[in-house]
């Protein structure tokens, strides 16, 4: 496979080296930002399971040119540092991990949260719709202890036959609720993400990271909802037609194509110990 193969089937892959994105996500945000405006007003912005950082670049570039406006980047790995983003290196299971939010924010509360965080796949959809979902959860869970009243949680979900539980779930929490699938995701992939809008938490509710929050018996009774408990879940194309198509080989122009490199490489690659050891072994140039 040549060089350039990546760069022909994943438009996107190229379009983010070549615009100094971090990651092809970056598109992810950006189209569903065009699609809802969920950056408008806001000054105070969390980016959870933030590593490599490429939702965090988007919000700041994004909010750059905003008076006051501070980003906090929360995942368990380190990244690279990017400009105008706190990085907290912290468990959003933790709520300590939410107190330091809300100290960098001097005691406030955020405008938007985001979470782009998933499992690594096992190719068992049921058991990764069902560990997706799990994380999404515990997202909310730490959304509901550092978002302000009115404000927006996007988060990635994967499309399965629960998805109307947590949708469900969701709109305890946020008046509207929409499952939006960007341009940039490609359509053989199951991921979509959730557009939770004005929340609005229950009177009375306590966060709390204590008790798994909405733990439900996932039996037949609950998992079939009928009659007016079954909701259908609004689903939104985000990006209009004139939008490169993620799943399209692009021909390259290979007189005039450059290859670049990507944005940020990986801070601590997990293969990093195993060149290191060639390299001790066979005392040959192994390049990262």
């Amino acid at each position: 496979m040549g060089r350039t193969s990546k760069d022909k089937r994943d438009i996107y892959y190229r379009l983010a080296k070549e615009q100094g994105w971090r990651a092809r996500s970056a598109f992810k945000l950006l189209q569903v930002d065009e699609e809802f405006q969920i950056l408008n007003g806001v000054t105070r912005a969390v980016d959870l399971c933030a590593a490599p950082g490429s939702w965090s670049q988007v919000l700041g570039r994004q909010l750059a040119d905003v008076e006051g406006a501070k980003i906090v980047a929360v995942d368990l790995q380190a990244m690279a540092p990017l400009p105008g983003v706190v990085q907290l290196q912290g468990d959003i299971t933790k709520e300590s991990t939410a107190e330091e939010i809300i100290r960098h924010f001097d005691g406030g509360k955020a405008d938007l949260v985001v979470c782009d965080g998933a499992p690594d796949v096992t190719g068992l959809h049921d058991m990764d719709e069902y560990i997706q979902a799990q994380l999404l959860l515990a997202a909310l869970n730490i959304t509901t202890h550092v978002l302000q009243p009115g404000g927006t949680f996007v988060a990635k979900i994967f499309r399965g036959k629960d998805i109307t539980l947590l949708y469900a779930q969701l709109r305890v929490f946020f008046k509207k609720v929409t499952c939006a699938k960007p341009r940039s995701s490609r359509n053989s992939s199951i991921e979509a993400f959730v557009v939770c809008q004005d929340y609005a938490p229950p009177a009375g509710y306590v966060p709390t990271m204590k008790n798994p929050m909405l733990d439900v018996d996932y039996n037949d009774t609950n998992s079939a909802l009928t009659g007016p408990n079954r909701f259908i879940v609004p689903f939104v194309a985000c990006g209009d037609l004139s939008a490169w198509d993620a799943d399209q080989t692009h021909a390259l122009d290979l007189d005039t194509y450059t290859r670049l490199n990507p944005v940020q490489p990986p801070t601590q690659p997990a293969y990093k110990s195993a060149v290191e050891k060639l390299r001790s072994q066979d005392q040959v140039r192994v390049p990262l």
